[in-house]
């Protein structure tokens, strides 16, 4: 039986997480410039760092169980949240965002990916709380995410926000040309939207998107809302600095999506045998639970999701390092 969390270390959790995000906030505004390699790092160690850390006082203050859910929901929302920045990369050079205020509007991304995320976890929770077989839901759900997690990429999702942001454009005046960070303009005497406009739609829309198969797929982990928010908070802490400090490379890790969508197979399959446990629908086994369904604990979701994404990395650095060296630039003959 997992012992419970002290309250105060949870409102004390969501006090210090609110004071760091708003630093972050104002650091990204007040500051805009293109991190150094040095620079991003530094940051992405400081929030692994700390996560661990807080998985730490986890095992201190609770158990063994709470910090293994943790470490578990945090891995797979950091893997999740990596997928983000192919499409992240795309849009940015669809719109060829200036790199000086791609902070700017990447941490407003983040904002949107925290609040989408918030109110789907207030929802799942109280779906999970109400009507145990959701978790069929969840589970079938995730299973083809999976599914589409291989036979589409980064370049589909975009495509698909291309159609939502041509009909913006033709019902708003938008300007062809940034005028720094900001939303709007002036053009001639006429005030009119920036491509701001058009870049937060595209990153909101995509936040929405991950946010659907995120949820569920820590709610495969662990039903506590408080370890679910704070391993996505936590996720998305340095989501910035990985942006800058991996660029180019997200797109050339070739094999990380197996390793998510495996990730996301996996889970499912544990989110439906865990309604296998607790079914109560008339029309599959009478209503009675599913004895003989596995149940599949925090340890082995953890060495399951650690493996995926190590063997899908490795396999990638491997695959960049054995590919050809194309001789001379892009278009031109050596």
């Amino acid at each position: 039986m997992q012992l419970a969390l002290p309250l105060w270390f949870e409102i004390g959790t969501y006090v210090v997480l609110g004071l760091i995000l708003a630093f972050d906030l104002i650091l990204a505004f007040k500051r805009p410039h293109v991190p150094s390699t040095r620079e991003s790092a530094l940051w992405i160690g400081f929030y692994v760092a700390l996560a661990l850390a807080f998985a730490g006082l986890m095992l201190w203050l609770g158990d063994a169980e709470h910090a293994g859910q943790f470490v578990a929901g945090w891995l797979t929302e950091y893997s999740l949240s990596i997928d983000n920045l192919f499409v992240f990369l795309l849009i940015m050079a669809r719109f060829k965002v200036p790199r000086q205020y791609q902070q700017e509007l990447l941490m407003i991304g983040i904002i949107l990916a925290l609040l989408f995320r918030g109110i789907f976890i207030v929802l799942g929770a109280a779906l999970i709380e109400n009507f145990s077989w959701i978790f069929y839901l969840f589970g079938a759900f995730l299973i083809y995410t999976a599914i589409q997690q291989v036979r589409t990429g980064p370049h589909d999702e975009v495509e698909r926000e291309s159609r939502m942001l041509g009909w913006v454009r033709k019902r708003v005046a938008i300007t062809d040309t940034f005028n720094g960070a900001k939303l709007r303009t002036e053009v001639d005497g006429r005030r009119m939207f920036t491509p701001v406009l058009m870049v937060l739609i595209a990153l909101g829309t995509t936040d929405l998107v991950f946010a659907l198969d995120s949820i569920p797929a820590i709610f495969g982990i662990t039903q506590s809302p408080f370890i679910v928010f704070t391993a996505n908070v936590f996720a998305l802490m340095g989501l910035r600095q990985l942006y800058f400090l991996l660029g180019d490379l997200v797109e050339k890790l070739e094999y990380l999506k197996y390793g998510i969508a495996f990730i996301l197979l996996f889970i499912g399959v544990k989110l439906v045998f865990h309604a296998m446990h607790e079914n109560e629908l008339a029309f599959i086994n009478g209503g009675h639970p599913i004895e003989w369904a596995p149940d599949i604990d925090t340890w082995t979701s953890l060495g399951v999701i650690v493996v995926s994404m190590t063997v899908a990395v490795v396999a990638s650095l491997i695959r960049m390092r054995r590919a050809p060296v194309k001789s001379g630039s892009d278009g031109e003959r050596p």
